[in-house]
């Protein structure tokens, strides 16, 4: 997966993750304001303010969202979801400063300066000074006592996803960490530094905690130094049975899934096919299965023919890749195949099947 990322593939577009970096980039809009000409005991600001920031923020993401030719559809349905983080993030902000309870509404713009004079860094770059790490932080806070006394460095990152039971995930955790270790090493006089996961979903705090990840991180850095062999694939359940955005260009899960049997055995699959007929009005079509030939992925047609039906998004995909010409295999994502007539939808990759050989 890291060694097909690497290679200038066209990337797919997510509802989910366009929706976070709106949210992301309008707290951190909030978090840069210049308040110097409003009144200190002034309320009722904050909630229309914030709400600018983010649809501001938001039709950025959706424009360049629909200028992405691997997407699904976008939902506006999800501005209620968006506008729900925002206020979680901002509540969290509010209780770092101990003002528990306040609302935006009620928030004073002296309480809100009291939050912007605790700002470090925001959409902060971080590496190492011999650039083999970096990262980039969302918030950097300092951490002060009750008489305003500097205590450490909070490195905050927002998450939009779902929050954890009780712990974070280890990948979150070595993240956060890495984040941590990357600026005691460029700041050997630091303050004591935290770095916490804010989730939006539960507007809670998470603490990363444990030893140094920086020297396993360097390791990890010389096992993928760019190359043009590909890293030694290790197909399975954990890495090939769900998500993946790079299918279409990696032999090795069409292979696994033909030896264990369950090529095309789920409700939702992948699959590789060719194209014997479309109608380009109603999106119906007959499609040949094919299975891999070889470990290469040659694409084998196997006779079985299903009815096929495009639609939405998943419809002006293969409308675009014909358009090119195309006329071999393609892989469809995610294709609904539990019924007589396989639906591909707005959820589909529809993309030519273009496999990157190990050699």
């Amino acid at each position: 997966m890291y060694w097909l990322s690497r290679q200038k593939l066209p990337r797919k577009a997510g509802m989910a993750a366009s929706l976070g970096t709106a949210v992301h980039a309008s707290i951190e809009d909030l978090l840069q304001i210049d308040l110097t000409n409003r009144k200190p005991d002034q309320t009722h600001w904050l909630p229309e303010m914030a709400e600018n920031f983010l649809k501001q923020r938001w039709e950025e993401e959706k424009e360049i969202f629909h200028s992405t030719p691997r997407r699904p559809m976008w939902k506006e349905k999800e501005w209620d979801k968006a506008k729900k983080m925002q206020r979680g993030a901002i509540k969290m902000l509010l209780e770092f400063v101990g003002a528990n309870g306040v609302t935006p509404l009620k928030t004073t713009v002296a309480l809100w300066n009291s939050i912007l004079s605790r700002v470090i860094a925001v959409e902060g770059e971080l590496r190492t000074k011999d650039n083999r790490l970096m990262g980039r932080l969302d918030m950097l806070f300092a951490d002060v006592d009750n008489q305003g006394q500097l205590q450490g460095w909070i490195v905050a990152d927002l998450k939009t996803g779902r929050a954890p039971n009780e712990e974070l995930k280890p990948e979150v955790q070595r993240q956060l960490l890495l984040y941590r270790d990357i600026l005691l090493s460029n700041n050997p006089n630091a303050p004591p530094v935290k770095t916490e996961g804010w989730y939006t979903a539960n507007a809670t705090r998470y603490t990363a905690t444990g030893g140094p990840v920086i020297d396993d991180a360097l390791k990890a850095w010389e096992e993928t130094k760019p190359s043009p062999t590909p890293l030694k694939a290790t197909p399975g359940q954990s890495s090939c049975g769900g998500f993946c955005d790079w299918k279409a260009w990696c032999p090795h899960w069409w292979n696994w899934r033909l030896e264990n049997g369950t090529l095309g055995s789920e409700d939702f699959s992948d699959s590789v096919i060719l194209l014997h007929h479309f109608d380009d009005n109603n999106g119906t079509g007959i499609a040949e299965i094919c299975e891999p030939a070889n470990a290469e992925g040659r694409a084998m047609p196997t006779g079985i023919q299903i009815p096929i039906s495009f639609d939405g998004r998943g419809k002006e995909a293969l409308q675009e890749l014909l358009s090119t010409g195309h006329q071999g295999p393609i892989f469809i994502g995610s294709a609904m195949t539990n019924r007589d007539t396989w639906r591909v939808g707005h959820w589909c990759d529809v993309l030519p099947w273009s496999p990157i050989p190990d050699a």
